[in-house]
C-alpha cells in the first residue's frame, strides 16, 4: 500500500468537495450567487453581456477571497497591508543613541539646516520648491499624490455608476 505525502506538511489541504477546501467551497459557492443574482436582476435591463460585465467588478474580490493566498495571507489581509501601506504608512526616522555628545551635536547640526532651510525657502518663494526633511522624504509631493489618489478613485466609481446609468438608459430609450 502506497500513502502519498506532501514532504511540506504545510501545503498540505483537506478537500471537502471536487478538490476544493471548505474556503474555496464557500467562497465559490457566494461568488456564483452574487454573480448570478447581479446579471438575473440587470439582464431585462441592460442585457446578457451589460450585466455580465457589471457582475465581474463585483465577484473577482469574492472569489479571490476564497482561492488566492500570497505567503500565507489571504487576498483580503493582502488587500489591508497594501491599503496600510498606500495610505497609513509614516516615514520612519533613526536618532542616534551612541552619546551626549554625539546627540547635541547632531541636534546643533539640525538647528542649523532647519535655519538654512527658512532662509532658502524665503530667498526662493515662489519659484515651485517643495519641502524636504532630513530624509528626503518629500512631504508636499506625497501630500500632491495622496490627493491624485483619492481624486481617481473618486473618478473610478464615478464612471463605474454612469456606465451602469448609461447602460440602462441606452436599454429603456
Amino acid at each position: 500500500m502506497v500513502i502519498e505525502i506532501n514532504k511540506n506538511i504545510d501545503n498540505y489541504k483537506e478537500s471537502v468537495v471536487l478538490g476544493l477546501s471548505a474556503r474555496q467551497l464557500v467562497y465559490s459557492v457566494l461568488s456564483v450567487v452574487v454573480g448570478g443574482g447581479i446579471v438575473l436582476l440587470l439582464y431585462r435591463h441592460v442585457g446578457l453581456t451589460v450585466s455580465t460585465y457589471i457582475a465581474i467588478p463585483v465577484v473577482a474580490p469574492i472569489a479571490m477571497t476564497g482561492f488566492y493566498s500570497y505567503h500565507g495571507m489571504t487576498f483580503v489581509e493582502m488587500m489591508k497591508l497594501k491599503l496600510h501601506f498606500a495610505f497609513a504608512n509614516r516615514a520612519l526616522t533613526y536618532v542616534s543613541t551612541e552619546g551626549e555628545q554625539a546627540v547635541q551635536k547632531l541636534r546643533q547640526e539640525e538647528t542649523q539646516g532647519q535655519q538654512k532651510k527658512k532662509n532658502k525657502a524665503v530667498s526662493r518663494k515662489g519659484m515651485g520648491k517643495t519641502e524636504t526633511d532630513r530624509e528626503g522624504f518629500d512631504k508636499d509631493g506625497f501630500d500632491k499624490a495622496r490627493k491624485k489618489m483619492f481624486r481617481m478613485l473618486t473618478a473610478m466609481v464615478l464612471f463605474f455608476v454612469l456606465f451602469v446609468a448609461l447602460a440602462v438608459w441606452y436599454k429603456y430609450r
